[in-house]
């Protein structure tokens, strides 16, 4: 999946990027301009440069939202240097806005993580690329050399490989990963208490998210602003697929109308549903297209900005059957830690499948509801509440043709071809995968 063609408005892709080349740092800097960080801990730098990013409102990009000020904030209280990890391993099979990113403006992210490492005192910067995505890997280790060509770094700026799993995304799977063991979230009962890689605080960011701090440190808060709602300023990468004529990954702003955005990429005139967020996000119905693309305005209608991900579902197509789909995938891709993902979403698949084919039982829909309010907030991680989540979503868009289905007549389009990409992949993981240490010795 390809950058498309990028307007005027456009800040993270700008410049080459638009036109679906690769920026090389002569040319990034062309386009951005330099980014000067002080030679030596400089305390007032420091102070200055969390405080523009506070006054921004930067949230992060990688799907939990959460104001990057504030993290910045915690981590650099802490007695130990920290070390930086940027996310870059873009589990959901839907979305492909890292991977432009890093191999249109590999150099906005990695000044962005210099930019970070500096307020927080790090000295480390450790960047997870999943192991099946060499072309990442190889975008983003070019530019570290090209960098060091210039004379070196105050940093140490490593690429990491952990495996291609949806779930070893989750930051505490990242951190467990360079911790040399098993890439799986851990159960955090208290969120404030910061990550550890060793003996070292981590802290953990997207990679777009990183981007955006590179150009808030250029131009500071007030320009950042300047796109974007009050409440979630700033431009943001989506990645739209589905019934599309131009599928790929666009730059918008925060707050344009969903339907906004398809139209920009295509969409068909008529449309079933949409999907926002991911294999973990929700179905918006038709009528509320118009739902500006921001995390409080799509919470309003029952959805989520989650990932940053749009699917359109055509209007031959079975709400249904996409979401049994998902579902079967999410069930295989769990850490198979605790009940909710081995015994839980496997159960609400099978009941999905059997609603889609139409040879459930009238109970099937009321069944479902059941298991998922069992499965709801008791995982170890966040990876069943995000299952949950879409299946509620799909009955409430997909409510008529749900209850058709029970009554065993399925819509017209149950066997319609997906638009999802769902890749073949190895079953949940079942403490199967192995870790960093013993992949250095195979």
């Amino acid at each position: 999946m390809t950058a498309m063609t990028l307007d005027a408005t456009g800040r993270l892709l700008a410049g080459p990027a638009g036109n679906g080349s690769s920026s090389d740092l002569a040319t990034h800097l062309a386009t951005h301009g330099p980014l000067t960080l002080p030679g030596r801990d400089h305390g007032q730098w420091r102070m200055g440069m969390l405080r523009a990013v506070t006054d921004s409102g930067l949230l992060g990009r990688g799907g939990g939202g959460f104001p990057s000020g504030a993290k910045w904030d915690a981590v650099q209280r802490t007695s130990r240097r920290p070390i930086l990890v940027v996310n870059a391993m873009e589990g959901e099979p839907a979305s492909a806005k890292d991977r432009v990113l890093l191999a249109y403006a590999p150099h906005l992210v990695l000044d962005g993580a210099e930019v970070a490492a500096t307020v927080v005192g790090a000295r480390e910067i450790a960047i997870c690329v999943a192991d099946h995505n060499d072309a990442t890997a190889f975008s983003i280790e070019a530019a570290i050399a090209e960098r060091g060509h210039l004379g070196g770094s105050r940093f140490t700026t490593t690429v990491h490989r952990p495996p291609d799993r949806y779930v070893s995304g989750e930051e505490s799977a990242l951190v467990s990963w360079l911790n040399d063991r098993l890439a799986l979230p851990v159960l955090r009962v208290d969120k404030s208490v910061p990550l550890q890689v060793g003996r070292r605080p981590a802290m953990v960011h997207n990679a777009e998210t990183l981007a955006q701090v590179a150009l808030i440190a250029r131009h500071g808060p007030a320009w950042f602003r300047r796109q974007g709602t009050q409440e979630a300023p700033g431009s943001t990468l989506v990645t739209v697929t589905g019934a599309v004529r131009y599928p790929g990954v666009l730059e918008v702003e925060l707050g344009t109308p969903v339907i906004d955005i398809l139209d920009r990429a295509g969409a068909d005139a008529a449309l079933s549903g949409v999907l926002v967020g991911g294999y973990g996000g929700s179905w918006l119905g038709p009528s509320h297209v118009a739902t500006p693309f921001a995390p409080a305005a799509l919470a309003a209608v029952g959805s989520t900005h989650g990932v940053g991900i749009l699917i359109a579902l055509p209007a031959g197509s079975c709400g249904i059957a996409e979401t049994a789909r998902i579902v079967r995938y999410m069930a295989g891709q769990s850490a198979g830690q605790c009940g909710p993902c081995v015994f839980g979403l496997p159960a609400i698949a099978e009941d999905l499948e059997q609603l889609w084919s139409g040879r459930a039982d009238s109970s099937v829909i009321d069944r479902i509801r059941s298991r998922s309010d069992a499965v709801d907030g008791r995982g170890a991680c966040r990876h069943p509440d995000g299952v949950v989540r879409l299946v509620r979503s799909a009955l409430s868009v997909f409510g008529d043709d749900a209850r058709a289905h029970a009554e065993g007549h399925p819509c017209t389009g149950h066997g319609a071809p997906t638009v999802l990409t769902l890749p073949s992949g190895p079953p949940a993981v079942r403490g199967g995968t192995a870790t960093k240490a013993q992949r250095r010795a195979s």
